[in-house]
C-alpha cells in the first residue's frame, strides 16, 4: 500500500500482535522537486517535425509568418470540423494553398471569407458561425477584437513579416544625423523642396566629420534626434528591433572590424562604411492601448510628445496618415520595407480640417427642424458598435444646444459598405452618422451631397465636446467640455475623448 505522501514513515509489519504504525510527519519535510508543467498552447513535436507539413509550408513565401503549425495544432486539440480563414485582400493570394493545408493535415474543413477585410474591425465571426464553422483564423490584424468577445473560437495570426532591417538602420544613420540641432539644419530644412522631388541632404565639411566620427558640435550641445517608430502589426518586429540598432552608438569609424560590438556587429558596419552617422539616437516606440508598441491603425493613432520626426515603417499612407493627424506638427517619414525607399510625407491638415469643419456646420444647421438624421451602423463584420450607436442616438435629439422641439428622433440604418449612390436612395434625411470608421468621413466625406459625420464630428455638431483647432463654429460652438485642439485619432483606444468610441474608458473598467 502506498503512503499518502511525501515523507511517511511506513515500517515493515513484525507481526500480526504489532500494531500498524500511524503516520509521521516530519518538521523539516524535504522541498519537492518543481514539477514540469505542460503549456497547454505548446505546439507538440510531431506538428513541428511533421516532414510532410513542413514541405507544403515551405511553397508559402518563407518571410511571412502565417505560423500553420499553430494554426494546425489549435484545430486539431480542439477537434474542429469546420474552420473559417479570413484575411485581407493583400493575403488572399494565398488563401488557397492555406486552406489546402488545413483541410489536409487537421481533416478540418476550410471556409473562405472572401468579403473585403479591412482590418481586425471586420472580423466576421458572426458570418462564420452562422456557415457552421466552429472557429475562425483572421490574418493580417491584430486582436482588436478580444476573443472573449467573439462567438466561436477565434485565432488572430498577424502574419509577421521578415524584411531588410539592416538596411533600414543603415537608411536611417546614412539620411538623419543623430544630432538634433544637425537633423533640424540638414534634414528638415532641406525637405522644404518642392513635393515628389528628390531632396539631396547636403553636409558641410565639419558636420561630415562628426557624422564619421561619432562627435557632436559643441556649440550646438550633446543632444540626440528624437524619433517615434511605429508601423503596422506586420513590422513591429522589426520597429523593436530599429529601435535596439539607432538607440546606441557606433564605434568610430577608425575602429577595426574585430574590435566592433554590439549594434556594429549586428549591423555589419565594416570601415568602408562611410557617410553613416554614428552617434545613438533618442528612440520612443509609443503605444496607444490595445494595440501593440509601435502599431498604429488608419483610425488609431498616439499622440507624440517632444518629437522630432516620426518613421512609419509600411507600404502605403493609409495607416501612416492616420499618426500624422494625430500629430500635424511632427515631420513624417515612410521606409517601404518591399521598395526600399526613405521619403518625407506630407499631409493637407488644412484642407482636411476645412473639409471636416464644412461638414459641421452644415449639420448643426439642420437641428432647427429643417430636417432628419440617420445614423448608421455598420454591419461589415464587427465594424458597428452597439454602445458608440446608443451613445449618439440618445445625444442628438436632446443634447443639441440649437436643437428645436420640431426636431425629429434620427432612424437608424445598417450597411455593410457606405457608397454616395446608397445614400443618394434617402432623399429625405439631411445628415448621417456612420459608426464603421472614422477614414469614410475623413477621406470620403466629400464625396456624399450631404454631410457624412463621424461620431466625433457628430458629438462636436451637437456640443459635447470642443471642435479641433480653426474650427469655428460660432456662437454655442464650443460644447459642453474642453476636449484638445488638435483632430484626435483615438477611435479603438483605450483612453478616447469620449464614449462616441468604442472602448471609452475600457482600460479603466479593467
Amino acid at each position: 500500500m502506498n503512503s499518502a505522501a511525501e515523507g511517511i514513515d511506513t515500517p515493515p509489519v513484525a507481526g500480526p500482535s504489532k500494531p500498524r504504525k500511524r503516520f509521521v510527519g516530519t518538521s523539516n519535510p524535504k522541498p519537492r522537486s518543481t514539477p514540469i508543467r505542460r503549456v497547454a498552447n505548446q505546439i507538440p513535436d510531431d506538428i513541428l517535425h511533421d516532414p510532410e507539413l513542413n514541405a507544403a509550408i515551405a511553397a508559402l513565401p518563407s518571410n511571412y509568418k502565417f505560423e500553420i503549425h499553430k494554426t494546425v495544432h489549435h484545430i486539431r486539440r480542439d477537434g474542429v470540423k469546420t474552420v473559417a480563414l479570413q484575411m485581407p485582400e493583400g493575403l488572399m493570394v494565398y488563401g488557397c494553398a492555406i486552406a489546402d493545408i488545413v483541410e489536409e493535415f487537421t481533416g478540418a474543413l476550410p471556409l473562405l471569407l472572401a468579403d473585403v477585410t479591412y482590418g481586425a474591425c471586420c472580423i466576421d465571426d458572426f458570418t462564420a458561425k452562422e456557415m457552421g464553422a466552429e472557429m475562425i483564423v483572421h490574418y493580417g490584424h491584430s486582436c482588436l477584437i478580444p476573443v472573449s468577445q467573439t462567438s466561436i473560437k477565434t485565432l488572430y495570426i498577424f502574419v509577421e513579416i521578415a524584411i531588410d532591417t539592416p538596411h533600414l538602420a543603415l537608411s536611417v544613420r546614412r539620411n538623419f544625423p543623430s544630432s538634433r540641432a544637425a537633423f533640424h539644419r540638414v534634414v528638415l530644412g532641406a525637405s522644404t523642396a518642392e513635393p515628389g522631388a528628390a531632396v539631396p541632404i547636403a553636409l558641410d565639411p565639419s558636420d561630415a566629420t562628426r557624422r564619421d566620427e561619432g562627435e557632436s558640435d559643441p556649440a550646438e550641445g550633446n543632444l540626440p534626434t528624437r524619433l517615434a517608430l511605429v508601423s503596422t502589426i506586420q513590422f513591429v518586429a522589426a520597429v523593436q528591433s530599429l529601435k535596439e540598432g539607432l538607440s546606441e552608438a557606433l564605434p568610430p569609424l577608425e575602429k577595426e572590424q574585430g574590435e566592433l560590438e554590439g549594434d556594429a556587429a549586428v549591423m555589419n558596419v565594416k570601415k568602408r562604411d562611410v557617410g553613416v552617422w554614428r552617434g545613438k539616437y533618442d528612440i520612443t516606440v509609443p503605444q496607444s492601448r490595445p494595440l501593440s508598441p509601435g502599431e498604429v491603425l488608419g483610425c488609431t493613432a498616439p499622440k507624440l510628445e517632444a518629437m522630432d520626426a516620426l518613421i512609419y515603417v509600411g507600404d502605403g499612407r493609409f495607416h501612416l496618415e492616420s499618426i500624422m493627424i494625430a500629430n500635424p506638427t511632427v515631420p513624417a517619414f515612410r521606409y517601404d520595407p518591399y521598395s526600399k525607399k526613405f521619403t518625407r510625407e506630407t499631409y493637407e491638415h488644412k484642407e482636411m480640417r476645412m473639409v471636416r469643419g464644412d461638414a459641421v456646420r452644415k449639420a448643426r444647421k439642420t437641428e432647427n427642424g429643417s430636417g432628419s438624421w440617420g445614423v448608421i451602423l455598420g454591419t461589415l463584420g464587427r465594424q458597428g458598435s452597439l454602445s458608440v450607436l446608443k451613445t449618439i442616438q440618445t445625444s442628438l435629439p436632446t443634447s443639441s444646444p440649437t436643437s428645436s422641439p420640431t426636431s425629429s428622433p434620427p432612424y437608424m440604418l445598417l450597411l455593410s459598405e457606405l457608397s454616395p449612390a446608397k445614400l443618394a436612395l434617402l432623399p429625405q434625411l439631411s445628415v448621417f452618422v456612420q459608426t464603421s470608421c472614422p477614414r469614410l468621413s475623413i477621406d470620403w466625406g466629400y464625396a456624399f451631397d450631404r454631410p457624412l459625420l463621424s461620431p466625433y464630428e457628430a458629438s462636436v455638431t451637437v456640443g459635447r465636446i470642443r471642435g479641433w483647432g480653426g474650427l469655428d463654429l460660432g456662437e454655442g460652438g464650443m460644447g459642453l467640455e474642453n476636449g484638445e485642439g488638435g483632430y484626435p485619432m483615438d477611435f479603438y483606444s483605450d483612453k478616447s475623448l469620449g464614449p462616441w468610441t468604442p472602448r471609452h474608458r475600457a482600460e479603466v473598467k479593467a
